[in-house]
């Protein structure tokens, strides 16, 4: 396998790291004043809130801040504000309210990634890709010179033995998140190529090379692999081989981490009769479910399978909505979607996936429905630190 590749990472000379970092793009995409915030901290300041465009942006003048964001990433560059990181990886430890998260910033080789449903590529995605949201970001990314990732992989390693490969050496930063991120501690990975066989060890004995499954940044990641293969034609076969394009910088987090939280996200389903709804609910199966409705929760049968069980019951509601009127949303917490169900509404408390059945759903499964699982609240996901040249 040549999945795994050491890259050459740019990390910021000098600059103020809690206001060099920001979060995911993708994140509190309906609250102006968390990205105003943002842009009062950082302002006039080396940040990567300047390299970057949140999504809650997207339909405010977009071209205006891509031309913006890539002149900023040119003019890094020319004036020195990265710093190589060479022959390693990054550990990053960061600390939230569920607890110390430990991941590892590689790059992987975008030939051996598929946003395709079924693929049985090393890196696969989790849930369907909405080709819809790809666009926009290759708009983003086509004339960018660096990337700087928020984009999170998992790996199946109940023993930790990846991570007790990893020989730590100096301290690359350490400090406090801005917006309540919490804090992180990037280390120095000295035996990069140690490590790579590790993580090539958990799938050796696999008849299915399932390594990597995109936990977050699903969509960031099918842009890189869009304008790969667009950018790969026109390279000759010796240029495929090097061109920083063709690798993407990641970080690869453990499932059993105990600090990454698998959360179900469940239905709200907003319709005039709400009780009818519920009545008419009968997935079936030896699982359970629990529907709410007006703040009152009765318990249904669904089936163990539980990515099957979304999938009928997202049909379900489609089918409906379609009938009888109304809408659905998402809802990240079952005391939440309980609340919301008082004010005349139905809610289905889906259950979780176990991460002992994560890898195996998908790998016979093939992509988890639409919103099956969320990790960590908003202010867990990684914030933008690391960078790598990607022309």
């Amino acid at each position: 396998m040549n999945t795994i590749v050491i890259p050459e990472i740019l990390l910021p000379a000098s600059a103020d790291m809690e206001t060099w970092a920001v979060n995911a793009c993708d994140q509190f995409t309906s609250d102006y004043s968390y990205w105003e915030e943002v842009a009062k901290k950082t302002q006039g300041k080396p940040s990567a809130f300047n390299l970057i465009l949140p999504e809650i942006y997207l339909k405010d003048h977009p071209g205006d801040r891509i031309m913006a964001a890539n002149a900023a990433m040119e003019q890094y560059l020319r004036d020195g504000v990265f710093k190589k990181v060479e022959g390693g990886f990054v550990l990053v430890e960061r600390t939230t309210g569920s607890g110390t998260r430990t991941g590892l910033v590689l790059a992987i080789d975008l030939e051996d990634y598929s946003f395709e449903k079924g693929a049985k590529t090393p890196v696969r995605s989790t849930e369907a890709t909405i080709l819809e949201r790809i666009p926009p970001r290759v708009e983003i990314r086509k004339n960018a010179p660096i990337e700087l990732p928020h984009i999170m992989l998992l790996y199946d390693d109940p023993a930790n033995s990846v991570l007790k490969t990893a020989e730590r050496g100096k301290t690359l930063y350490d400090f406090d998140l801005m917006q309540s991120g919490g804090h992180v501690k990037g280390t120095y990975v000295k035996n990069a190529a140690q490590v790579i066989k590790a993580f090539y060890a958990l799938v050796a004995d696999k008849d299915d090379k399932f390594l990597f499954a995109v936990g977050d940044g699903n969509h960031s990641l099918a842009t890189a692999k869009t304008c790969w293969n667009g950018l790969k034609a026109a390279l000759s076969e010796e240029q495929r081989l090097t061109h920083p394009a063709r690798y993407a910088l990641v970080e690869a987090v453990n499932i059993y981490d105990p600090a990454l939280k698998f959360e179900p996200i469940h239905r709200l389903i907003k319709t005039s009769d709400p009780a009818k709804f519920a009545a008419e609910l009968n997935l079936g199966g030896s699982g359970e479910a629990k529907v709410a409705v007006n703040g009152k929760i009765s318990r249904i049968s669904f089936p163990e399978n539980v990515p099957q069980g979304i999938r009928m019951l997202d049909a379900y509601i489609a089918k409906y909505l379609g009938e009888e009127g109304g809408e659905a949303d998402y809802i990240h917490g079952e005391k939440e979607l309980i609340s919301f169900t008082k004010a005349g509404a139905a809610g289905v408390i889906v259950p979780p996936i176990q991460k002992s059945d994560f890898f195996d759903l998908i790998s016979k499964g093939g992509n988890l429905p639409k919103k099956t699982f969320s990790m960590g609240e908003g202010n867990e996901k990684r914030y933008y630190i690391e960078a790598k040249l990607i022309r």
